[in-house]
């Protein structure tokens, strides 16, 4: 991931949409492929991190560890370890990130109506 300089007028752009626009800022924390597919997959339930990663093949390990930490700092999931050995850490959403489900739900069917109309679909 490419962090912005704060010193930039990319960055100042980009705080002031932040700040002025919700939807903006809402994108600003779900927005991109793994976070996305993060929350879809954590809607079925609590995951660990091999199970996220199993159903996310392509994704890496630090590139998952940074999302899930991301959505973790915005309280979109939570992490809870166990005293075990071996530990064994579980992710799920929270209040918050539950209440995702439709947004997410209406994403998937307005993409599933857009891509049969879509010639440049991937």
């Amino acid at each position: 991931m490419t962090k912005i300089k704060e010193t930039s007028t990319h960055f100042e752009n980009k705080k002031a949409l932040v700040n002025e626009c919700n939807e903006v800022y809402a994108t600003s924390i779900i927005g991109g492929q793994w976070t996305m597919a993060i929350c879809c997959y954590l809607l079925e339930g609590k995951m660990r991190f091999g199970e996220i990663k199993k159903v996310l093949p392509n994704i890496t390990e630090r590139v998952l560890t940074l999302q899930l930490r991301k959505l973790e700092e915005h309280n979109i999931i939570s992490r809870t370890v166990y005293p075990e050995v071996p530990p064994r850490v579980e992710y799920e959403l929270t209040s918050i990130g539950l209440k995702l489900a439709p947004i997410i739900k209406a994403l998937g069917k307005w993409g599933a109506e857009h891509k049969e109309l879509d010639k440049n679909a991937l």
